[in-house]
């Protein structure tokens, strides 16, 4: 492995209900920061777009039974950011490369959203090193036509040049970042200054903006090699799902569920599309049940 100490540009502490140390590792020539908790069977836990470690600050405590190792994926939060496609390929490499890294020859993924998607395509193109799976919300076949959100329709479908996004966001970041963060997140009552603080700053760390855009682009590629393979997933499969998704509704949960073979489905009340942020409790317990010997 080839960094524990971050390097002057990254936290020493990722500040969330408890301060956590912030590891990186090079892989594939990109640094990749992470937090690394706990002992025990290794979880790994894989963040949405435009998301980061942090919403899964309250999984923490299930670092009194495993080992917890929550990285930012490549292009987003405290990772880089390299000028690359964002293919699903180049995402799934970083995990197994991770992995690689930190001595795991199999791990049990966790994946919220798009990291659904990356757990996912893990398990399908690394099936020995995938030892269960767990999709929050996760990410579905046909993306484009079962999602609901009209504030995410707009960004997927709208192919604004690179700088007028980024302009758009130096203008209207905040406001934008609070929409979506309301758009996510059920009770909107969680969506406190202090939350809307840290992911301004998330987004403002650096350029964002083209990891997005490129993620966004690849999203055929998505379609083309991995979606039509959901019926191939071999590894016992949990799925839980906001009852209040405004992205994805419930029902695209349970249609995973009966694509998936060995799968479970699960519907967390009072959440939306990150219920193991809103509701980490239920999220947790659930999780520790699937994961029992």
């Amino acid at each position: 492995m080839s960094g524990c100490a971050a390097t002057p540009d990254i936290p020493p502490f990722f500040d969330a209900i408890q301060r956590i140390p912030v590891h990186t590792a090079s892989v594939n020539g990109h640094r990749i920061a992470y937090l690394d908790e706990g002992q025990g069977p290794p979880l790994i836990l894989l963040h949405g777009y435009g998301g980061s470690m942090w919403q899964w600050e309250y999984q923490q405590p299930l670092t009194a039974q495993f080992r917890v190792i929550t990285p930012d994926l490549i292009g987003s939060g405290l990772s880089d950011k390299p000028a690359i496609d964002y293919r699903p390929e180049e995402l799934i490499d970083s995990i197994r490369g991770l992995m690689d890294e930190l001595g795991l020859p199999t791990a049990t993924l966790i994946g919220n959203s798009m990291g659904g998607g990356v757990a996912i395509g893990m398990a399908l193109t690394y099936p020995e090193r995938v030892h269960r799976l767990v999709l929050i919300d996760g990410l579905p076949d046909h993306v484009r036509e079962r999602l609901v959100s009209p504030l995410m329709q707009r960004a997927i479908n709208t192919h604004a040049p690179a700088w007028l996004a980024r302009f758009g966001a130096l203008l209207f970041g905040n406001r934008t970042m609070e929409a979506v963060l309301k758009e996510i997140v059920y009770d909107h009552r969680l969506v406190t200054p202090l939350v809307l603080d840290r992911s301004n700053r998330n987004r403002q760390r650096a350029d964002m903006i083209t990891p997005l855009l490129s993620l966004r682009n690849s999203l055929p590629l998505w379609e083309q090699h991995f979606a039509p393979r959901l019926k191939d997933i071999r590894q016992p499969t949990l799925i839980l799902w906001g009852e209040h998704d405004r992205l994805f509704p419930p029902q695209v949960g349970r249609d995973l569920h009966t694509t998936i073979p060995h799968s479970e489905f699960i519907v967390i009340p009072d959440a939306g599309h990150i219920p193991q942020w809103e509701q980490p409790q239920a999220v947790n317990r659930h999780i520790k049940e699937f994961l029992q010997p």
